[in-house]
């Protein structure tokens, strides 16, 4: 029998966790003969006071210092089982709210375990449930991410993590801005599976336009180096493109009759000011980026232990 522990970040969402672990109690019934469900749930400094019932599946629950964030929250919880729990054959990342689907768990540990091990497995999704308006900034963010980093990103944080892969996951150090572009710029071996997004168990989702801006801008800064080059490539042709247009008006102004308007010298300086801006933009990003490489940091294991207050171990009905 395999061990499984789901890893699911809570923020004052205790109803919708205590869903979540009802179905997990179904799940491990179904399943009782193949894997074993245990739940880490990491308490992301919230206000509301946990209420929730004794159950037939392992809770541990992670209470941190102070609100760090859904994906540090991941990576805390990620060290912690890593450093903490000896016998682990997966590592399944979730949310509590019931838009990752707990009968969906299986699909990814079969993906893994026909993969023998060697990939993690995440679900891509084939159906959301938002409204119109998220999905289209979804889209738009897909593509600015695809845009910028030369990758594609079709999958959240839902995913089946082999034991033996875990390792090469917590030392990465992107997965605290990141969780799956952390994966994916560290280039651990990945699959996908195809599965539909569920519906919220209670209330109303947190992921606003405010929180997509920030989640993709965070995915997007785990390719500081790649996005450096990317400006760079923008920067020359846009460079090229306002030189052409300055040398085209001085021909036509030196060496040819041709009328030239009176506000071609006007354009002409707008031009060698836009190149000046896009020079200086792309000095300053380019230092910067040097400036990052000199720091080197070294990979820690144990940054989790500087988040966890306390640890509440819930015992089983």
């Amino acid at each position: 029998m395999k061990k499984i522990y789901c890893l699911t970040p809570v923020y004052n969402d205790w109803e919708s966790f205590q869903v979540l672990i009802s179905y997990l109690e179904k799940l491990q019934i179904k399943q009782a003969h193949r894997f074993y469900f245990s739940v880490i749930a990491i308490n992301d400094g919230s206000s509301e006071e946990k209420s929730f019932n004794k159950s037939s599946v392992d809770i541990t629950i992670l209470n941190l210092k102070i609100n760090i964030g859904h994906q540090r929250a991941i990576a805390t919880g990620l060290q912690y089982i890593y450093n903490e729990i000896e016998e682990k054959d997966y590592v399944v990342v979730m949310d509590c709210d019931g838009e990752d689907k707990p009968e969906d768990i299986i699909l990814l540990l079969e993906k893994a375990e026909n993969q023998n091990d060697k990939k993690i497995i995440f679900a891509q999704r084939k159906k959301r449930q938002e409204s119109l308006l998220f999905k289209f900034w979804y889209l738009v963010y897909k593509k600015i991410f695809k845009l910028f980093t030369g990758q594609k990103i079709n999958f959240g944080n839902f995913s089946a993590i082999p034991a033996s892969l875990l390792s090469k996951v917590i030392y990465q150090n992107n997965i605290w801005n990141h969780f799956s572009g952390g994966v994916i710029q560290s280039k651990i071996p990945y699959d996908r599976v195809l599965l539909d997004r569920g519906k919220r168990f209670h209330g109303v989702s947190k992921m606003n336009f405010y929180n997509l801006t920030i989640h993709g801008l965070s995915s997007i800064s785990v390719y500081f180096d790649f996005l450096s080059l990317r400006i760079l490539k923008f920067t020359l042709y846009g460079i090229l493109l306002c030189a052409s247009s300055i040398v085209y008006i001085l021909y036509q102004k030196l060496f040819t009759t041709n009328a030239i308007p009176g506000w071609a010298s006007s354009l002409t300086l707008v031009l060698t000011g836009i190149i000046l801006q896009l020079f200086t933009v792309t000095l300053i990003v380019l230092l910067l980026q040097l400036s990052s490489r000199k720091n080197i940091t070294v990979p820690n294991s144990k940054t989790y232990l500087d988040f966890i207050e306390s640890i509440d171990y819930v015992q089983k009905s």
